[in-house]
């Protein structure tokens, strides 16, 4: 069993800006150098977004730059949400890091859709999928993992996909996209 350590020994400050509409625990991600989880609880909407960014940001500029957020708690992000999570995108991207959203509710997913940002993120079902990205095996899990089980991102459904290529959920009449990599997306 791994050290258990408070937000502020993991990221000084990180719970100053703290919503209680936005639960937020940190975790060291093990074997992933400048790693972190954040599990997410609650919600992000345009009061609380500010307080999102502020604290993640303090995060990223503590080092934190491979990032992997556990979202199986959150249960509403709005445009504005949405757009944090594209700054932080941008930012670590820039720092050679990146993000994976694990655990994606449907209700959640689908606002990313809508918006045209599923493409952009990294997606994973169960947050062990998403600390493999960051450890160096996740191409080789995805790419050979066909046939991908997952479930639909609007309906939850779950599903199988034989090889990457186009699918028509058979709950919800939705089309999806399976890539090489096992990602899922709309359309």
């Amino acid at each position: 069993m791994g050290l258990i350590m408070s937000n502020n020994e993991i990221v000084s400050g990180f719970d100053v800006d703290k919503d209680d509409s936005l639960k937020i625990v940190l975790e060291i991600m093990q074997g992933v150098d400048m790693g972190l989880i954040l599990h997410l609880e609650g919600y992000i909407d345009t009061y609380n977004s500010s307080s999102f960014q502020k604290r993640t940001t303090k995060a990223v500029d503590a080092g934190f730059v491979k990032l992997v957020f556990d979202c199986s708690g959150l249960n509403y992000v709005s445009s504005t949400g949405i757009g944090s999570f594209t700054t932080f995108l941008k930012t670590v991207k820039s720092k050679g890091g990146d993000i994976v959203l694990c655990s994606v509710q449907p209700k959640v997913y689908e606002v990313f859709q809508l918006l045209g940002f599923s493409q952009f993120f990294n997606t994973r079902d169960k947050l062990e999928e998403g600390i493999s990205f960051f450890q160096g095996d996740s191409q080789a899990s995805f790419s050979t993992a066909f046939p991908r089980v997952f479930d639909c991102p609007v309906c939850a459904k779950k599903l199988k996909a034989i090889k990457a290529g186009r699918f028509r959920c058979s709950g919800c009449k939705t089309i999806l996209s399976v890539d090489d990599t096992g990602q899922v997306f709309l359309g």
